[in-house]
């Protein structure tokens, strides 16, 4: 159906004037020297309905003396048309020249349907068009819904969408409307190309974009649909990317688009003009503000002499500069960053200049397009208010934070005019997107076996900022609950609280011969000190308790007794027949030991922990990084009431250096120290490593072990371990980007000893090891007095264990999984491998 919209209107002055005869067209005004004369009240109307005649008189103004002139009522018919109420509006000349004016009223709209729509919910496109059902019926504006459903597919991807609206006429003057629509093929990225990178790769060039390439695997994600605005913004990434990396004559040229029907999809092209590559040859600050001393800014700078030109430091130092001299009183102060190129020695000399700024005040702070968050929730995320001297770079800090909330599309900050020439008013536009997850996650390692896990989580609950989750995990040899909840501004401060409360249940496999329950509750507080470093303060309340299998717990080895049933005994211990009733024959399937024995015997112990973490982050990205270094220092001291006393202190380092050819070097330095308060330490609180100290070894494979030949043999633990890895990450270049694969080859090294846990248990009728013969009477009969077993056999060498390996990571749309051969190079006698490992997970 075709759409149209006849305006009538027009001045025949020049006509009346000669006295001509024609044939007026539609909507053509007719008016005599007589009907200049009328005022507003003697227009009659005609045709209406359901508008009043009032307000269709309402639209013709009078002159002055109250009478109408020929201009007045142009108007009045030009402003009748426009307000989309009538098909057609006549102005003609009645009995005595009166006015008349003749309407024939849209319809209403009954109701508004879509066909053919599969993609995109009925909801959706009901919020977006401008027809609205019991609203007024307008060509004009149905045709715009047209485009505006056609551009929504389109930034769904799908090019191919066409939308044809149908009017079916109703009685009583009403119409329903129905958009039908053929949504079309998903149009994707088929290639992504970029021209004049010489110092970086296309290869390298794809991590920093967001568009991808389109791939068997596609499905599952949605950044390889063509999106015009994305790619906009790609080439803003780029750029951003060549500044940070020295370059600081770059330009992205532009980036090409072009569609391929024989692909049936967009080729991307991006055009680089890369410049030189500069570093920092001087780094001075200078001022304009006589009691200012410009030196003092030194400490804040981020911009070293002879590290490359990188602009987001740059960026930073004038943003750390202008708050500091704002706390010094200095508050209109303005940092304005310089620099000279030397074009024959590729250097930069950085410049600040600290001037005094304009007297500007912010009256007010507009927030616009939170329906849901609270205007607070926004608010507290600046450093300024009402009434406050305007900082620059202060809003920026605040766009920044409101962009890291994750709970807006789009945040923007733009500044309007005040009330007076030195008042500002900050205009704070946002658009917001849904916070609530629901995850169905699953994964399998030779660690645990296969896990799931349900979560449900809401980073801005209710609206206020908060964040709460509830999950669930069941699997072969791990299951349990937990339940979170974090309130990032407690008291209105800018401190995190955090509460956690779990219940886990780990349950024995190949690796660890006994299972553990744990019920703990953890509140913790989180402080931002700066941007790259932040402290953690926590304390752990924990029940804990071991469990065996049946067939580990179903003897107590009791002499002379017959109250038990044990299993086959072997023929003779240490040359004494076990053959008997005397239940010395439990041995044969196997006995957990003393530690864990004694563990299970005390039943349910309670820790309570305070701790601390402290962290420094400079990584480029956090999900995949490639350049700077990450390190976590944390303690914690059990003792403050509780079962058990300890300290723990452990140190975790990752540096990551990005090399020739999209190569990643990662250095990795761990290590540990478990130091004994008061009590003894148990088993369980002590470090138990393998393949997350040096890979090529089993979980719990690596350090004091158990040596009893006819037990479990179990991994004891260590107080003390330290760990070092060297790791060369590489891409597959014959591989598209988008496949998410890269290799990896490394060498790890490192140890576990010194386990200070339980060795002795006197505990009568209890047997330990064959080794003690004290605990086996010189002869056995049923009368036989019960021995008293003590001492524990086990391995504690301080050998090196080191291997060398090879990974498979794929940043898969399943989650990350990796795979790892490694084989060990050295090892105690006694430690266990696992050259094969694997791990993963996902959410869907």
């Amino acid at each position: 159906m075709k759409f149209g919209l006849r305006l009538r209107g027009g001045l025949l002055a020049a006509l009346i004037m000669f006295g001509a005869p024609v044939v007026a067209p539609v909507g053509a005004i007719f008016v005599s020297s007589s009907a200049l004369a009328q005022t507003v009240q003697s227009i009659s109307v005609e045709g209406n309905r359901r508008v009043e005649v009032e307000t269709i008189r309402s639209y013709f103004k009078p002159g002055p003396g109250g009478r109408l002139d020929q201009g007045a009522i142009d108007d009045g018919l030009k402003a009748l048309i426009e307000t989309g109420l009538f098909q057609d509006v006549k102005i003609n000349r009645g009995a005595g020249g009166q006015i008349v004016v003749s309407v024939v009223e849209n319809p209403v709209i009954g109701r508004i349907a879509f066909e053919g729509n599969k993609k995109i919910k009925d909801e959706q496109l009901t919020a977006e068009v401008q027809s609205k059902a019991r609203g007024t019926f307008s060509r004009a504006m149905v045709q715009s819904d047209t485009l505006r459903i056609a551009e929504i597919y389109r930034r769904s991807g799908r090019y191919d969408v066409r939308v044809t609206p149908e009017v079916i006429e109703q009685p009583n003057n009403r119409v329903d409307l129905v958009f039908t629509v053929e949504e079309g093929a998903k149009t994707g990225v088929k290639s992504i190309e970029f021209v004049g990178n010489n110092a970086f790769s296309s290869y390298r060039l794809r991590d920093i974009i967001k568009t991808h390439e389109s791939n068997l695997l596609s499905f599952l994600a949605s950044n390889d649909i063509y999106d015009p605005d994305r790619v906009e913004a790609d080439r803003d990434l780029i750029r951003r990317f060549y500044l940070k990396n020295g370059f600081a004559d770059v330009q992205v040229v532009a980036a090409l688009t072009e569609y391929d029907p024989d692909k049936k999809g967009f080729l991307v092209t991006f055009k680089i003009e890369e410049g030189q590559q500069y570093r920092v040859g001087s780094v001075d600050f200078r001022t304009s503000i006589a009691s200012f001393d410009p030196t003092s800014m030194r400490n804040f700078s981020r911009v070293n002499v002879g590290s490359l030109y990188n602009v987001e430091s740059v960026e930073k130092s004038v943003e750390d500069m202008q708050i500091e001299a704002s706390r010094r009183g200095f508050a209109f102060a303005v940092v304005r960053p310089g620099g000279d190129r030397n074009f024959d020695a590729h250097t930069v000399s950085v410049v600040f200049n600290i001037d005094e700024g304009p007297r500007t005040y912010i009256e007010r702070i507009n927030i616009r397009g939170n329906t849901r968050t609270r205007d607070y929730v926004i608010r507290r995320e600046f450093d300024l208010s009402e009434g406050d001297a305007y900082n620059r770079a202060l809003v920026d800090r605040a766009e920044r934070r409101l962009k890291n909330l994750d709970y807006f599309k789009s945040v923007k900050i733009t500044t309007e005019p005040g009330s007076s020439s030195d008042r500002v008013v900050l205009i704070v536009d946002l658009e917001e997107k849904s916070t609530g997850d629901f995850s169905i996650s699953g994964g399998y390692s030779t660690t645990d076996g296969a896990l799931a896990e349900v979560s449900v989580s809401e980073r801005n609950l209710l609206g206020r900022g908060l964040f709460a989750k509830a999950s669930v995990t069941y699997g072969q040899y791990a299951r349990g609950y937990s339940l979170s909840f974090v309130e990032p501004y407690l008291l209105d401060y800018r401190v995190a609280l955090g509460l956690d409360f779990y219940q886990r249940t780990q349950l024995s496999n190949s690796y660890i011969s006994y299972g553990t329950k744990t019920l703990g509750f953890s509140p913790r507080l989180g402080f931002s000190l700066r941007e790259d470093l932040a402290l953690q303060l926590r304390y752990s309340v924990y029940q804990q308790e071991i469990t065996l299998p049946y067939y580990l717990a179903n003897c107590n080895n009791v002499l002379g007794s017959s109250a038990f049933n044990p299993s086959p005994a072997f023929a003779n211990l240490n040359g004494i027949d076990l053959s008997s009733t005397s239940g010395l024959g439990c041995y044969s399937d196997g006995e957990a030991s003393l530690p864990v024995r004694k563990e299970l015997a005390n039943g349910k112990t309670l820790t309570s922990a305070l701790g601390y973490s402290l962290t420094y982050n400079t990584l480029d990205n956090n999900k995949n990084p490639t350049d700077g270094l990450i390190v976590d220092f944390k303690q914690d001291f059990a003792g403050v009431g509780g079962d058990v006393t300890y300290l723990k202190t452990v140190a975790d380092a990752k540096y990551y250096q990005s090399l020739v050819s999209d190569l990643v070097g990662l250095i990795h330095l761990q290590g540990g120290i478990l130091t004994k308060v008061g009590s003894d330490l148990r088993m369980l609180d002590h470090f138990q490593m393998g393949p997350n100290l040096v890979r090529g070894f089993a979980p719990n494979g690596i350090g004091p072990r158990d040596l009893n030949p006819f037990g479990t043999q179990d991994a004891l633990g260590g107080t003390k371990y330290w760990g070092a890895s060297l790791e060369l990450q590489m891409p597959f270049w014959f591989l598209p980007k988008e496949v998410g694969l890269k290799g990896a080859v490394y060498a790890d090294a490192g140890g576990l000893y010194d386990y200070q846990g339980p060795t002795t248990w006197s505990v009568t009728n209890e047997m330990t090891t064959p080794k003690n013969s004290n605990c086996i009477p010189s002869t056995i009969t049923p009368a036989a007095t019960p021995g008293t077993c003590t001492g524990l056999v086990y391995d504690d060498s301080k050998v090196i264990r080191s291997s060398v390996g090879v990974g498979l990571i794929w940043a898969s749309p399943f989650g990350p999984l990796r795979f790892d051969y490694a084989v060990p190079l050295t090892k105690g006698k006694n430690d266990r491998t696992q050259e094969f490992r694997f791990g993963g997970g996902t959410t869907f």
